[in-house]
C-alpha cells in the first residue's frame, strides 16, 4: 500500500460525495482524484517527471493543493513542501538541498519565479492555473511507487535553530501516523475537518488533509483566518466536527460571544504547547474537549495525544497513539522511571527514515531505534507525558535546572497576560537568569510588580523571571512556534 493507492482505494467507495468545500465551491472526490490523474500525466509526460524525482509545492492554502500533492505521488514524484511564508533567498535553500527542478506553484507566489531561477538555472516552474484538463490517464499508467519504504515527502523542519532539515518521510510512515490518529480521534466518513492552518506544515498534512481524505471524510478549506469570525461563519455552516488548530486559535475561541454554538465533536490542539488556562477557559465556554498531543515533523508528525474516552489531563501530551511507543531517557540512554525528568524519546513506524543527504544528523538524533526528540519531559504514575522545555531552551540558574513552560504557565495564570514566553539570560553571578516577555490582551496594562508578587507566591524564587518585557505581540513562525531565538537577541541587545 502506498499514499496513491490509499486514495484510490477511498475515491472508489464514495466517487460522489463531496470531499472539499473551498468557500461556496465544492469538489466530490472524483473531480479531485481526476485532477490528480491529469496534474500526474502533465508532470511524467510533458515534464519528465521520473520516479524519485523531488518536485517542489509551493502553495497557499487552495483546492489545488490536494491534486498536486497527489499528482507528485502518482507520477512517482516525492513532495517537498515549502513553507508559502518563506522568502526567495530561504526557498532557494530547499531547492538546493533536496534538488528540486520543478516547482509547482501559483501566480502569485510564481512572480518570484525570477529571483529562484537565477539561483538554480535549471529550474523548472508549473502553475496551478496552468493544470491540465482533468481527463487523466488510468491509474495503472502512471508510475505510482509500490512500497511502503518508498520515499513520499521531504518536510522541511521549521528552523528554528539553524538552517531547516529535510526529514524523509515514506508512504508507510505517512500511513502509519494516519491509521493512529484514526484510531485514536475515532474518525469516521461522516466527519468534517475545519481546516485552518497551513497544509504545508506536517501537522495539517497529515491531521487536516491525509486523514479526513483517506478515511472518507470532508475538508472545509477556509479561505482565510483574517476577520476570525469568517472561519467561525464556516465552521458552523459547514457543521465541521473536527478542528485542528493552534493555542491562538483556541484563545481567541475561549472568548466568543455566548451564544454562538460550535458544532464540533472535538477540538485538536499541535504545533505548540497549550497554555492550561487556555483550555479550561475553552472548554468551560464550549463544552467540547480540546484534545491536546504531540508531535514532530520526524514522526509524520503525531506521537502522542490525551484519549478521546476516559483521563484527559490538563498540560499533559498524553498517551502513546497506538503502534507508537514513547520513553523517557537519560544522556547516556538508561530508561527512567515515573517522574523522573529526561529526554523525550519515540519509536514506531511513524518514524522518519532520516534526514535527507545528513547521515551524521540522522546519527545524532537517533539512538538506536528511538527517536531523540530534543524536548524534555517526564512520565506520570498513569503513563502520561509532559513536556517540560526543550533541550535546548532548559535554564541552569546556579547549577539548578529550570523549565521555561512551568514559569510560562504561571504567567499566563496573571490577570490580562494574552501569551508569555521565558528565555535564559547570562548572568555571571548565576550562570543564567530568567527573562519573560510577555504580551497583553487588547486594552490590558502590565503591573510588573504585581506580576512578580504573584509569580513569588507559585514559584521558587530562583525561577522567578528577574525583569519582563511587555510586547505588542510574541514574534512566531508560520506554525505558532515562539521564535525563542528572536528574543534571545532581544535580551541581549542585538
Amino acid at each position: 500500500m502506498n499514499l496513491a493507492a490509499a486514495f484510490v482505494e477511498s475515491v472508489g467507495k464514495r466517487p460522489e460525495k463531496v470531499a472539499l468545500f473551498w468557500g461556496e465551491n465544492q469538489f466530490t472526490y472524483a473531480t479531485l482524484l481526476a485532477q490528480t490523474r491529469g496534474v500526474a500525466e502533465q508532470l511524467a509526460t510533458a515534464l519528465g517527471v521520473k520516479p524519485g524525482d523531488r518536485v517542489g509545492l509551493w502553495l497557499k492554502n487552495r483546492p489545488e493543493f490536494v491534486p498536486a500533492y497527489f499528482g507528485i505521488l502518482f507520477a512517482g514524484g516525492v513532495v517537498v513542501p515549502i513553507n508559502n511564508f518563506l522568502k526567495p533567498d530561504e526557498v532557494n535553500f530547499m531547492l538546493a538541498d533536496a534538488g528540486v527542478d520543478l516547482l509547482i506553484t501559483d501566480e502569485e507566489l510564481g512572480g518570484h519565479f525570477a529571483a529562484l531561477s537565477a539561483a538554480r538555472p535549471a529550474l523548472k516552474m508549473l502553475k496551478v492555473e496552468a493544470f491540465a484538463p482533468t481527463a487523466g490517464t488510468p491509474h495503472s499508467a502512471l508510475r505510482t511507487p509500490h512500497s511502503e519504504t518508498d520515499l513520499a515527502v521531504i518536510i522541511y523542519t521549521s528552523g528554528t535553530t539553524g538552517r531547516p532539515k529535510g526529514a524523509m518521510l515514506s508512504h508507510g510512515n505517512l500511513l502509519h501516523n494516519v491509521n493512529s490518529c484514526r484510531i485514536v480521534l475515532e474518525t469516521v466518513d461522516v466527519d468534517t475537518f475545519a481546516v485552518l492552518l497551513p497544509l504545508f506544515h506536517s501537522y495539517m498534512m497529515t491531521v487536516g488533509m491525509l486523514l479526513p481524505l483517506l478515511v472518507g471524510g470532508t475538508m472545509v478549506l477556509v479561505k482565510s483566518l483574517h476577520p476570525p469570525h469568517n472561519a467561525i461563519k464556516e465552521i458552523c455552516e459547514r457543521q465541521a466536527t473536527v478542528l485542528p488548530a493552534i493555542p491562538q486559535f483556541y484563545r481567541a475561541m475561549a472568548n466568543l460571544p455566548a451564544q454562538i454554538k460550535l458544532p464540533l465533536r472535538i477540538a485538536i490542539c499541535g504545533s505548540a504547547p497549550l497554555p492550561v488556562q487556555v483550555l479550561k477557559d475553552f472548554e468551560a465556554k464550549h463544552n467540547i474537549p480540546i484534545i491536546e498531543g504531540y508531535g514532530l515533523s520526524e514522526c509524520s508528525p503525531v506521537a502522542s495525544k490525551n484519549p478521546l474516552r476516559g483521563v484527559r489531563k490538563p498540560g499533559s501530551i498524553g498517551l502513546p497513539l497506538p503502534h507508537v511507543e514513547l520513553s523517557v531517557q537519560s544522556d547516556d540512554g538508561r530508561m527512567l522511571g515515573a517522574d523522573e525528568v529526561g529526554e523525550i524519546c519515540i519509536r514506531g513506524g511513524n518514524v522518519m527514515m532520516g534526514y535527507w543527504k545528513k547521515p551524521e544528523e540522522t546519527a545524532a538524533a537517533m539512538r538506536g531505534d528511538w527517536l531523540l526528540t530534543g524536548d524534555i519531559g517526564y512520565r506520570d504514575a498513569d503513563g502520561y507525558y509532559y513536556i517540560t522545555d526543550r533541550k535546548k531552551d532548559m535554564l541552569l540558574v546556579n547549577g539548578i535546572n529550570v523549565y521555561p513552560r512551568e514559569v510560562e504557565e504561571v504567567i499566563h495564570q496573571f490577570p490580562g497576560v494574552k501569551e508569555a514566553a521565558v528565555i535564559g539570560v547570562p548572568d555571571a553571578r548565576k550562570g543564567e537568569q530568567p527573562a519573560a516577555f510577555v504580551a497583553m490582551t487588547e486594552g490590558a496594562t502590565l503591573d510588573e510588580k504585581a506580576l512578580l508578587q504573584f509569580l513569588r507566591q507559585k514559584l521558587a524564587d530562583y525561577k522567578v523571571p528577574r525583569r519582563v518585557t511587555v510586547l505588542a505581540a510574541l514574534p512566531r513562525n508560520a506554525t505558532g512556534k515562539i521564535l525563542k531565538t528572536q528574543l534571545r537577541q532581544a535580551a541581549a541587545g542585538g
